[in-house]
């Protein structure tokens, strides 16, 4: 559960409505994990840099090495992402 509150869609700026239907998943919503950074739509932008450049930039770990250490992780964690 997350502690810092949400800006849902109909109360977001334009900006950060125009973010949200970029990150949108195809299932029609926009994950958790990067409404979290509404308040602060640089920090999206960030966020979302980091995880591709994690996930799907160079490395000797495989993508899908990677989402295996990601689903461990979250397990641990017990997040559901």
């Amino acid at each position: 559960m997350a502690y810092i509150t949400y800006i849902e869609e109909d109360s977001a700026s334009p900006v950060l409505r125009e973010m949200y239907d970029r990150y949108r998943e195809p299932e029609g919503h926009v994950d958790n994990v990067l409404r979290i950074h509404g308040h602060n739509p640089p920090s999206l932008e960030a966020h979302v840099k980091l995880y591709a450049t994690l996930m799907r930039g160079r490395s000797e770990l495989s993508r899908t090495q990677r989402e295996m250490i990601a689903v461990v992780v979250s397990g641990i964690n017990e997040c559901h992402y």
